[in-house]
């Protein structure tokens, strides 16, 4: 799935209204929303047509910065992680005790993240 927030900021910062990349990739104004809200998914051919406008790569707009070897029997070898997760994790790291407590029992770590939050 495209990463709407991603094609929201590289429509944004190439200066062009929803309706005005949708012209120029030959959809709507409301399927350009819909990408951004990730509500639906566009055709390989407009996924080209964002390449090209835009000037980003698919593994930008889809997400997959970067392919990490999990080296894991439980999960696929390989999974995609994007520079913001990447990111967090580093933050995380920082973090001795939140890392401990995330990384011993990640579900609890969630739990305990959802109650905090709300």
């Amino acid at each position: 799935m495209l990463v709407g927030r991603r094609l929201r900021e590289a429509r944004k910062e190439k200066g062009l209204t929803q309706e005005a990349l949708g012209n120029l990739i030959g959809v709507g104004k409301s399927a350009i929303c819909c990408y951004e809200k990730e509500s639906r998914n566009p055709t390989l051919e407009s996924i080209i047509e964002l390449i090209d406008v835009l000037g980003v790569s698919a593994d930008y707009l889809l997400g997959t910065d970067v392919i990490v070897d999990t080296k894991s029997k439980e999960h696929p070898k390989y999974r995609t992680m994007t520079n913001e997760e990447i990111t967090f994790v580093d933050e995380i790291k920082k973090e001795k005790i939140v890392y401990e407590i995330l990384f011993e029992d990640p579900k609890r770590g969630a739990d305990l993240v959802k109650k905090k939050i709300g």
